[in-house]
């Protein structure tokens, strides 16, 4: 009787522990999830604001040929040169918004002036829309991965490498590949953006701002993560 109860204690304390495991494991799923669901909502809301407050500019080449990347570039620099001209009193994004669409033909049409004087023969078209983009430097401005409105012009068939800036506030319309960004532009972002927001875009490689960076990379992983799936499923029933 005495071995069958030790087999019998034995038993309960091992199937005791496997109750154990489970509610451990459970429990960190679930803590897991919703961390992941915390940073998903964070990470769309970070995108949401940053899409309504600001307008980017991107050109797509018609393929990765040495004559079709330079002749993006000129078309970018047509572009940048007359919507500067355009967008130099515009003081808000709906007004930066109206202003494009009230220019689309003109943008096609300079694009086409330019295509002409290459010889070639691409169509373009000009569209004011919200697209995915990769993350990207301006200066010591960094814009997180996500979907953000922008002015987009393809060219032909747009499948060669593209190029991108922010038309608003204007980043477009200074030099930032290098360097830093004025403290103008800076301001203008500032004013345009939530202090998060901000804060954010402008974090440097500091301790302090050790914990913004990684709010950097929640954002960066997740709408990265987005982006890939819908282009995934785009594909899958294209």
């Amino acid at each position: 009787m005495g071995g069958i109860r030790e087999m019998y204690m034995g038993f309960s304390k091992e199937k005791g522990r496997r109750k154990l495991v489970k509610v451990v494991i459970t429990c960190a799923l679930f803590a897991l999830f919703i961390t992941g669901v915390v940073f998903a909502s964070y990470s769309e809301d970070v995108n949401e604001g940053l899409a309504d407050s600001l307008i980017r500019l991107h050109v797509l080449a018609n393929s990765d040929s040495k004559e079709d990347q330079q002749l993006k570039r000129d078309v970018r620099d047509r572009v940048i040169q007359y919507m500067k001209e355009q967008l130099k009193d515009s003081k808000d994004i709906e007004q930066t918004k109206n202003i494009i669409n009230k220019n689309l033909n003109r943008i096609e049409e300079i694009s086409r002036e330019v295509i002409t004087k290459q010889n070639k023969k691409y169509p373009v078209k000009a569209m004011l829309g919200s697209f995915p983009f990769p993350t990207k430097l301006y200066g010591d401005i960094a814009l997180p991965a996500g979907y953000y409105q922008a002015l987009r012009v393809v060219i032909g068939e747009g499948e060669g490498a593209n190029w991108w800036c922010v038309l608003f506030p204007p980043l477009c319309f200074v030099d930032a590949t290098h360097g830093t960004v004025p403290d103008s532009v800076k301001q203008d972002l500032k004013a345009t953006l939530s202090n998060e927001e901000y804060a954010l875009i402008t974090a440097e490689d500091t301790e302090e701002d050790i914990p913004v960076k990684v709010k950097f990379k929640v954002v960066e992983l997740f709408q990265n993560s987005r982006i890939k799936f819908t282009g995934m499923v785009s594909r899958i029933f294209k």
